[in-house]
């Protein structure tokens, strides 16, 4: 294809960043672990995989006719996608705020950080530990604050019976028990 008719700009790719403040009133909550995670991610990108790739669209460039050429292709593609994360990893850095849920002195209610169990109508027991957006991962038990499961348990006790939002419905789940940093009740 000719390169008349390829756009290769980084215009394109601001649209893909992720919005100002996606978060409700702009927060942007983190455990201490999610805020080395970021950081680690923001390092291994700036020092390691993006000279690797700078260096081999450099190589490939030096190979003459780039048109054809599929390590300059793709390594240009793959650099904007590495400056994209980036760029959403530095905005995410910037706005974060640290909340340690091993400093939680009130561990009789669910707040950020906290790992509870919940019992649903079935008796089915199922432990979710509350956490930021950028550490979200169902399959390791881990939620979102904004997510509707913690927003039903947040600020609820031990034993309390809360509503849960659900596709199916609306569905009670109760709090059974609440930890936070290795202390709980």
């Amino acid at each position: 294809m000719s390169k008349a008719f390829t756009k290769e700009t980084d215009a394109d790719d601001e649209e893909l960043d992720a919005p100002e403040n996606p978060l409700p009133g702009g927060k942007n909550y983190v455990t201490p672990e999610g805020f080395r995670n970021l950081q680690d991610e923001l390092l291994r990108l700036r020092r390691v995989e993006r000279p690797k790739v700078v260096e081999i669209v450099a190589w490939a460039a030096g190979n003459g006719d780039r048109s054809e050429n599929g390590d300059y292709i793709y390594g240009k593609k793959r650099l904007r996608e590495i400056d994209r994360r980036i760029r959403y990893l530095t905005k995410r850095h910037e706005s974060a705020t640290v909340v340690d849920p091993a400093l939680q002195k009130n561990h009789d209610q669910v707040f950020f950080g906290a790992t509870v169990t919940y019992a649903d109508d079935q008796g089915d027991e199922k432990t979710v530990r509350i956490v930021g957006i950028d550490q979200a991962d169902l399959d390791a038990g881990m939620v979102s604050w904004v997510s509707p499961i913690a927003t039903a348990l947040l600020k609820a006790s031990i034993g309390d019976v809360v509503k849960l939002r659900t596709p199916a419905g609306e569905e009670s789940i109760e709090v059974v028990a609440i930890h936070y940093g290795g202390t709980g009740r």
